[in-house]
């Protein structure tokens, strides 16, 4: 049987995992937990801008601690701060830092080295990612009251600030990795040393291929019941990291919704996350082609996204129009009813706008099978009514080419996992600057209330309603495309994996608190070999092959 624990069941989530932990009690504190991943990390720095989506963090979460924390629902909770307090004004944020935590180093989380993180932060201005960056910029002034309390004063209201410190602005780095690189430069990316203060502490890194970690001993939280070691490999091909942990080479993966049939007859028990994740295009606004907004709504009438969920989901995923779960507060259902596929209505949007016989849209497309496949069926539906939809290929870690400062590409596909702080989610989306809209806002309206959810605190009610605006808009401007819902699909042997449950705030979850069962039969560590697969879109159901003549 597998488990799937969405959204709306967050709190159940507690009650099903120990039941798995109550059928298999005895760890193996020994082991250590071996993830095949669809996604990697270029550097460790949690500033570098392609450590800002929230699809490359289990490392990061792993090994740096952040000064507060979500918790698996995104509430606030404690975390290097054991208690903090926000003045009413939202000028300034005190924090009460934990007494006797460490970094991995042995050097003290002290008001000292949490200020030492901030103001690197602040030198390395538009070079960090916009997370980091934006944070930077409201940070005014730093003053260290005493060794374990500090003030932050803030530039503007910010009812952001601390859930940007659940974040990677709150991923403390001991400060030791800050002296300068033998270069005379202050490290940066790939120069940087992954020192944190996170249960696991860095043993090997190898860009975009495997980072290996092994249990803190001085972690503040204590070691109980945690594995020896957390071993990340970034693995783009599905069928390899489905046959990687078949094979016991690892002790999960995360596989694709149209393995999951295969998984359970080989014996492989099965966990769907469903999370507020979902496939979304980003769009380059201010590209020729796309600065129409009949030409987006055209996109929009001509994404079949029921026969898009059937083909890709098996189970797992249904049609979205909107960033946001059924779950959510800021989810409106007639939104989801807003764009009907509608070939016969993209067509004629299409000659109003001037592209009658064809509009030619580049695409680019990173590199795994899960996105080569959603592409392919794109381009089959919306050559159907007159858009020739081009590739531009690259790999995962080089998503920020498509918001670099000479951007690439019209638009770009991406598993977008949500944000803690919803405000910067859709910020990162749709507003000016964002990480993923090169183009900027595709109405000054969204900018504005942007601006307004900014300064309101999460739990404001004024926030609901600014926030339900903002959604109304994004659609009606067709600032990004969503497809579907995208939830997370865990493959793992029988009695390896305990303790593993949706973290609602990104799109990875956090394997720093799995437990590997006493009982698990793995062959973990063992070299593994891996042979390109040639793209298959065998998942794809045949009414939906027939219906979009996709070629394979």
């Amino acid at each position: 049987m597998d488990l799937k624990i969405g959204p709306s069941l967050a709190l159940f989530a507690g009650l099903i995992m120990p039941l798995g932990v109550a059928a298999q009690p005895a760890l193996n504190t020994n082991a250590t937990i071996v993830y095949y991943d669809s996604s990697g990390n270029a550097t460790l720095d949690p500033a570098e801008p392609q450590n800002g989506s929230s699809y490359s963090h289990e490392t990061l979460l792993a090994l740096y601690e952040t000064v507060i924390r979500f918790d698996q629902d995104g509430k606030l909770t404690p975390g290097l701060a054991q208690s903090w307090e926000m003045a009413p004004d939202l000028t300034e944020l005190t924090l009460h830092i934990r007494t006797g935590a460490t970094f991995h180093d042995g050097a003290k989380v002290n008001a000292e080295a949490i200020k030492r993180n901030f103001e690197r932060n602040a030198a390395l201005g538009r070079r960090a990612g916009n997370v980091v960056a934006d944070t930077a910029r409201l940070i005014k002034t730093i003053d260290v009251l005493d060794e374990y309390t500090l003030k932050l004063t803030l530039t503007e209201p910010s009812g952001q600030i601390e859930l940007r410190l659940a974040y990677n602005s709150g991923m403390m780095v001991s400060p030791a990795s800050f002296a300068p690189t033998a270069s005379g430069e202050p490290p940066f990316g790939s120069t940087l040393k992954g020192v944190g203060a996170g249960p696991y502490q860095l043993k090997s890194f190898d860009a975009n291929t495997k980072t290996v970690m092994t249990r803190f001993g001085g972690y503040w939280a204590g070691t109980a019941g945690r594995p020896a070691g957390f071993e990340h490999h970034y693995v783009p091909e599905s069928r390899a990291r489905f046959n990687a942990v078949q094979s016991g080479q690892a002790t999960i993966a995360l596989i694709e919704p149209r393995q999951i049939a295969e998984a359970k007859a080989q014996g492989l028990k099965i966990l769907i996350a469903e999370k507020n994740a979902l496939w979304d295009i980003y769009l380059n606004v201010s590209r020729p082609v796309l600065k129409d907004v009949r030409v987006r709504r055209a996109l929009m009438h001509a994404t079949d996204r029921e026969a898009l969920a059937d083909a890709m989901g098996f189970g797992s995923a249904r049609p979205t129009q909107q960033l946001w779960a059924p779950s959510s507060p800021f989810f409106i259902a007639d939104l989801d009813k807003r764009y009907p596929f509608d070939p016969a209505k993209a067509r004629a949007l299409l000659a109003e706008a001037g592209y009658k016989d064809n509009a030619e849209i580049t695409l680019l497309l990173l590199n795994t099978t899960e996105y080569r496949a959603l592409a392919e069926a794109l381009q089959g539906m919306w050559r159907d009514v007159g858009v020739t939809l081009k590739f531009d290929l690259i790999d995962v870690s080089q998503y920020t080419q498509f918001a670099r400062p000479t951007p690439r590409g019209d638009m770009m596909i991406g598993r977008n996992g949500g944000r803690g702080d919803a405000v910067e989610g859709l910020a990162q989306i749709v507003g000016t600057g964002g990480g993923v809209n090169p183009g900027g806002p595709a109405s000054p309206r969204i900018d504005e209330l942007l601006g307004i959810a900014k300064k309101l605190r999460s739990d404001d009610p004024k926030r609901l309603a600014v926030m339900l605006d903002l959604s109304r808009e994004i659609s009606e401007q067709v600032s990004n495309i969503p497809v579907i819902t995208r939830a997370n699909v865990y493959a793992f042997r029988p009695g390896c994996i305990l303790n593993l449950v949706p973290y609602m705030p990104a799109g990875d979850e956090r394997f720093n608190d799995i437990q590997v069962g006493a009982a698990c039969n793995t062959m973990c560590g063992r070299p593994a070999v891996f042979k390109s697969q040639r793209l298959q879109i065998s998942g794809l159901t045949p009414r939906f092959l027939h219906s979009q003549n996709v070629r394979l």
